[in-house]
């Protein structure tokens, strides 16, 4: 079974974040009256800041970054309904191919659940699995949700993870045999590059076109 991450595997990560952005300077400008707070995040971005955007952009227009004010931000954030799209050589893959398929997502569940439905997901997709779901440590790495799809799998149906972060996307399912693709898409957020062996997949493509043929050798 072909399970799937969801950031910068089947959409581009950096599209949620500046639709996040657009949502959290509307809401900064009907409470305070302050334009500028959007820009001012996809500079910081577009420059590489991940942890402190929030804090740095209220600062830049006038705002003091309290903590609460940080936490409503977050929050509008994380729960705004996204404006963003599958990237083309996905759609291409799922207009040509049937399922089932299975989908294994970090973060707040529904953060998550809103991309999901936002790329309309729930038409490929059979098991969809947001580990946000669960107590804290149960993301990936942990093996619970490689289980889960195992589970759901034809019993001897080979398991193939494709996703882009090495880090944690794929030693686990690598230590369960599984096979491993890491997609390496321009303007992803994380770094390509794997800390170890273990952690390496087992083949990198910069696009879904090229998925057959890297399942088929």
């Amino acid at each position: 079974m072909l399970v799937f991450d969801l950031d910068d595997t089947l959409y581009l990560e950096r599209d949620f974040a500046f639709s996040g952005y657009v949502s959290v300077g509307d809401w900064v400008q009907e409470q305070y009256g302050l334009t500028g707070f959007e820009p001012q995040c996809r500079k910081l971005f577009e420059d590489g800041e991940r942890r402190q955007v929030f804090n740095r952009a209220s600062e830049a227009i006038g705002l003091e970054p309290s903590q609460d004010l940080i936490l409503r931000l977050v929050d509008v954030y994380r729960n705004h309904p996204p404006s963003i799209h599958l990237c083309d050589d996905v759609q291409r893959f799922f207009a040509q191919r049937v399922g089932p398929f299975g989908l294994i997502t970090d973060g707040p569940e529904q953060m998550q659940r809103n991309k999901i439905s936002a790329l309309g997901l729930e038409a490929y997709l059979a098991h969809i699995c947001p580990t946000g779901a669960w107590p804290t440590g149960y993301g990936k790495p942990h093996p619970r949700s490689y289980e889960m799809m195992e589970d759901a799998a034809a019993s001897g149906q080979m398991m193939v993870y494709v996703a882009d972060n090495p880090a944690k996307d794929f030693v686990t399912p690598k230590a369960r045999g599984w096979r491993t693709v890491q997609i390496n898409r321009p303007g992803r957020v994380h770094a390509p590059e794997a800390p170890d062996d273990l952690h390496m997949a087992d083949c990198v493509i910069n696009s879904f076109d090229d998925l057959d043929d890297v399942l088929a050798g």
